[in-house]
């Protein structure tokens, strides 16, 4: 069974958007792509992949996102630089 990620995309316009997907690099190129990005995505591009945590199961990686889209932006900038000082 594949693996899950949450993943979060800085855009453009310096928002981010989370998601989660079984792999992380292809879907920051579907997001790039004309056809397979989420709507939000479509008018920020482009992205770029700024953390990726994984998950044991489509649920916990639901969860996860869900947890995460709940954070105000100053936690999940917290979230992104702990990750680069841990890579």
């Amino acid at each position: 069974m594949a693996d899950w990620f949450v993943y979060i995309l800085r855009c453009a316009d310096g928002t981010l958007y989370t998601g989660i997907t079984t792999d992380p690099v292809r879907r920051e190129q579907e997001h790039n792509s004309d056809k397979k990005g989420a709507r939000y995505t479509r008018s920020r591009r482009p992205v770029t992949l700024v953390y990726s945590e994984s998950a044991a199961n489509r649920s916990e990686a639901s969860m996860r996102e869900h947890a995460i889209k709940q954070l105000p932006l100053s936690a999940k900038v917290q979230l992104l630089s702990r990750s680069l000082t841990n890579n």
